[in-house]
């Protein structure tokens, strides 16, 4: 079942967007490209330093992106949760819209 999820990567700073291109390149490697990406996605960095990569997709996708993100992070802890249940409104009509085309 489609749904929403997050991929923590522990001990981020705010400034450093090598880690943030890193991340954001395992599920969108080309910046300006035709059509929507793999799945639907955002990042933020939480007050405690994590860097969240929230995801709208099936369980074994988002499984799958997190082998990534852990390839590209070094010994940064990445975790998978499954998100709040509140919390993927953009992404999950991104996906409607995007899954209808």
């Amino acid at each position: 079942m489609v749904d929403g999820y997050e991929v923590w990567v522990h001990g981020a700073a705010a400034d450093d967007d090598v880690l943030k291109r890193l991340v954001t390149g395992t599920i969108c490697p080309v910046e300006e490209h035709d059509g929507p990406c793999e799945v639907p996605w955002s990042l933020t960095l939480t007050a405690d330093s994590a860097l969240v990569l929230a995801l709208y997709c099936m369980p074994g996708q988002a499984e799958e992106i997190a082998d990534r993100v852990r390839r590209v992070v070094g010994d940064r802890v990445v975790v998978v949760r499954r998100g709040r249940e509140d919390g993927f409104g953009d992404l999950r009509t991104q996906y409607e819209i995007e899954s209808r085309a």
